[in-house]
């Protein structure tokens, strides 16, 4: 385990869309997880749950995945933030980076297709966490789950580990749970986390990503 700071962490985050194959070591997943459960929980309701994937598991889930159309009605949306022109244009700019990073022009619909796909095998990573919880949690709850995986992909930085947060995998929320044995009835799947060792080599992983200035977004009044 390395010593890096919170800030080296935070910096140092990316979603990684290219893994190495070397396997995630199960001492050190359960070390990273032991300490995320300490991230902020209102009420300390703690309403997050996960199950962990790798090896002989994962390939099969990601093989029925492939196999199989994404599911209609949608676990939850994703995308409603793009009706708002910011947001749409934010969306479109980090696309365009990865893409031209990637060499696949705007006009290659296969090469953009193909890519998409690689969501379902989440990038080649060894591991994937995947997240749910229970249907009555709100709004406020969401938040907590949002940083509770957060915690996680930062101290995943600390042990030299990378990962990438997939909405995506919630188009195949149902066959998910039915995999894993979680009651669909009961659970809304949230995400997937790949989790692995990121590919330096690849240049999906080396993009320039923007973020809007600090007083773009935020206010200090009082100083």
């Amino acid at each position: 385990m390395s010593t890096m700071t919170v800030s080296e962490a935070v910096l140092s985050r990316r979603s990684i869309r290219a893994f190495k194959p070397d396997p995630v070591p199960l001492e050190v997943l359960h070390r990273v997880m032991d300490k995320a459960r300490w991230a902020p929980s209102g009420c300390n309701f703690q309403p997050w749950e996960a199950t962990i994937v790798t090896g002989t598991p994962l390939a099969e889930l990601q093989a029925k995945m492939l196999a199989s159309p994404m599911q209609d009605p949608i676990e939850y949306s994703w995308s409603d933030p793009e009706v708002i022109p910011e947001c749409k244009a934010r969306l479109h700019a980090v696309g365009a980076a990865m893409y031209q990073a990637m060499g696949v022009g705007r006009a290659d619909s296969d090469a953009r297709a193909d890519f998409v796909k690689n969501n379902a095998t989440s990038f080649g990573a060894p591991a994937v966490l995947l997240c749910y919880f229970d249907r009555r949690m709100g709004s406020p709850q969401w938040s907590d789950v949002g940083m509770w995986l957060q915690t996680i992909m930062l101290l995943l930085r600390e042990e030299g580990l990378d990962s990438c947060p997939q909405e995506f995998l919630s188009m195949y929320a149902r066959l998910i749970k039915d995999f894993i044995g979680v009651s669909d009835e009961t659970h809304i799947f949230f995400c997937g986390i790949a989790i692995g060792y990121r590919a330096d080599d690849n240049p999906v992983n080396g993009f320039a990503r923007e973020r809007e200035p600090v007083d773009a977004n935020v206010r200090f009044l009082g100083f």
